[in-house]
């Protein structure tokens, strides 16, 4: 019994590296897809990526909650806003990569967490501790030294990150499934995308059937490439704790990065180092505060159950008196007790 959750635990960790590793890892795969344009690899994804999804809800049978869905008005206006935010952020990366933005791109998402605490802020009213209004400051401290640096703000960097954060904010609200909300999400950009297709089709601007089988088998894969990390992501969410999957999210990034600088020889000015650095800064702060508060959690929960069970133990030893000194347990005080006399515990 007590290997099982050693066990879970593994194999939740390996899910959420093979998703991040995957995101991370994908500014390799979105070059391959040339001479297709940005919209129109991003309508491939949209389509290709229910196909996915609805085989493996088939494959599981998990149905019952498109029908609650239908139900729901003010869910499947959550469902709408989040595919509308979503196309928006795949459109802008999927560009970004195959402009030769890579670094850039990962920036908007190493800058993500510092976007969704400012949005719980503003939009949630939460509070923050001093370290993540320290951590926030940074963040925006950073993105005007990478302003200087460019000339101008790193729009694709903001434009990914506040995507991104609006995307998690709105699927909070909907509380659905990892594949269960990207099968109701492509849901509602499968029309709009696969009439896009059919428009290049027939004017003759389509690469699927144009280029080679090969390519065409490359952009049906986009289904995959979107469905399968975020099915890895659902098997490590419920395996591991929050805090872990915080600090294996910026493994994405991480990989981005180092592809940006070493693989696809994008350059990094001095402007840019030392905005890369103010981000890296605050994210370890947040990362710091964040494991000091789990620790802190967790101690609290444990000197809280022990006290439960102190007080249950005392509880049972006041209840044993209670009933030896009760009529029925007349004369039982003058007979020798015996070591398991819940008194004598």
């Amino acid at each position: 019994m007590t290997d099982k959750p050693g066990g879970e635990k593994r194999t939740g960790l390996l899910n959420g590296f093979a998703a991040y590793g995957m995101w991370g890892l994908v500014p390799l795969f979105w070059p391959l897809l040339k001479p297709a344009g940005a919209a129109e690899i991003l309508a491939h994804r949209m389509v290709w990526s229910l196909a996915f999804v609805i085989v493996a809800l088939l494959a599981v049978r998990r149905w019952a909650w498109a029908g609650e869905l239908l139900r729901q008005p003010r869910k499947l206006a959550l469902i709408v806003v989040a595919a509308s935010v979503i196309t928006v952020n795949w459109g802008v990366y999927i560009w970004a990569v195959n402009s030769g933005h890579v670094v850039e791109a990962s920036l908007g998402y190493f800058i993500n967490p510092l976007v969704t605490i400012a949005m719980g802020v503003l939009l949630l009213k939460e509070r923050l501790r001093p370290v993540q209004w320290a951590a926030v400051a940074t963040g925006a401290a950073s993105v005007l030294v990478l302003a200087v640096g460019y000339g101008q703000p790193p729009w694709i960097s903001l434009c990914l990150a506040f995507s991104f954060a609006t995307y998690g904010l709105v699927k909070k609200k909907v509380d659905l499934g990892g594949v269960e909300s990207l099968a109701a999400e492509t849901a509602v950009q499968f029309l709009p995308a696969l009439g896009y297709l059919l428009w290049l089709g027939a004017h003759g601007e389509a690469t699927f059937a144009s280029e080679g089988a090969g390519h065409a088998a490359l952009l049906a894969s986009t289904g995959v490439v979107t469905a399968l990390p975020l099915v890895c992501f659902g098997a490590a969410a419920i395996r591991v704790p929050l805090s872990t999957l915080g600090l294996l999210q910026y493994l994405a990034p991480v990989f981005q990065f180092v592809l940006g600088v070493v693989y696809f020889h994008e350059s990094m000015p001095p402007a840019r180092w030392a905005g890369f650095a103010l981000v890296w800064l605050a994210l370890s702060m947040l990362t710091w505060d964040g494991l000091r508060t789990a620790r802190r959690s967790a101690r609290l929960r444990a000197e809280a159950a022990a006290r439960a069970e102190a007080h249950g133990a005392a509880g049972a030893a006041l209840a044993g008196t209670a009933g030896t000194a009760g009529p029925a347990g007349a004369g039982a005080a003058d007979a020798p007790r015996s070591s398991t006399d819940p008194v004598e515990a």
